[in-house]
């Protein structure tokens, strides 16, 4: 949700319980994690250490900067900006700078090679503004990591982060829509009564106007958006005396503000996906970058009477510490 919410400290969370199951794990980036201080705020951060044992991708230039050993037992034919993505697992446990593939089709590739060569799960360590990589069309499930740095009012933190819930817990359309849209990248497209897809000759919701508004629900009031959903898109919609069914890709091609969101529902419009997601849990750090510390007990119990799943601080999991 923000920087400095304690992703890096739930991934080595998850990393050390892992270790302690007969369980194949791959450890990959969609960042460059591990650094000892963020490239931007300039201040110290957690590193990432990898247990003996298990396998991480990272690029040729960070793979050199490991503090560990390590057996290499692959090497991508692609390139990125850092070089070769090495895939390499660890001889001993030690510390390692993470930067994987950057891309959807990417990441999904060596998703699917990990799983071929007998990885069980492959974490992917996330990055702010970064949530398409966490896409259900990519990966499983996520855990969501939210914190002081996102606000120190923890009614104002608390909406936050169930507004991003809300969108990831959006329902889905029917399996058989949900196939012909996903071989849709590009415009905004109308369906039918009965299930017929229509380009509606709009490129992307940026070009949305009060002139061709009306064009929106000539084929009915399913309206297929693949691209990004902006807060323009949503009012403009919003004013339709039709109830409007909106449907995205994912959660993450939402980038309407959340009050834009909410009005668009209360108007009893609706919004659909074609991928459900799924959020395992959430992280919750009560200390904000200046110090200031929230009372962890009172956010974690707010934020789950709100949310309804798991919240935890896993700075407070003193019992799995090794």
């Amino acid at each position: 949700m923000e920087k400095n919410t304690g992703k890096t400290e739930t991934l080595n969370y998850i990393i050390r319980r892992l270790n302690a199951y007969q369980h194949r794990v791959a450890l990959t980036s969609i960042g460059i994690d591990g650094e000892k201080s963020d490239q931007v705020t300039q201040t110290p951060k957690p590193e990432i250490v990898v247990p003996e044992g298990m396998l991480f991708v990272t690029s040729e230039q960070h793979y050199l900067q490991k503090q560990l050993l390590a057996k290499i037992t692959d090497v991508s034919e692609s390139r990125t900006a850092l070089g070769r993505l090495i895939t390499a697992q660890s001889l001993e446990a030690g510390k390692v700078l993470l930067s994987g593939p950057s891309t959807t089709g990417g990441l999904k590739r060596m998703i699917t090679s990990l799983a071929a060569n007998g990885v069980q799960t492959t974490i992917v360590d996330g990055a702010l503004s970064r949530k398409a990589l966490a896409s259900p069309a990519v990966t499983d499930a996520m855990i969501l990591a939210t914190g002081a740095a996102l606000s120190i009012n923890i009614p104002q933190l608390v909406r936050k982060t169930a507004a991003v819930y809300r969108l990831i817990s959006l329902p889905t359309m029917e399996e058989a829509i949900a196939e012909k849209l996903d071989l849709i990248e590009q415009g905004i497209w109308g369906i039918d009564e009965t299930g017929g897809i229509h380009d509606l000759g709009i490129r992307s919701a940026l070009m949305l106007n009060a002139s061709n508004r009306s064009h929106l629900t000539r084929h009915g009031n399913r309206i297929y958006v693949s691209g990004a959903v902006s807060d323009n898109l949503l009012e403009q919609l919003r004013l339709s005396e039709e109830k409007i069914c909106l449907i995205i890709r994912d959660f993450t091609r939402m980038f309407a503000l959340p009050e834009t969101v909410d009005r668009f529902l209360q108007s009893k419009h609706e919004i659909r996906s074609l991928y459900g997601g799924k959020l395992l849990a959430v992280t919750a750090n009560p200390v904000a970058p200046s110090g200031y510390k929230l009372k962890s007990d009172v956010l974690r119990e707010e934020m789950q009477k709100t949310l309804g799943i798991p919240v935890y601080d896993v700075r407070e999991l003193k019992e799995y510490e090794s």
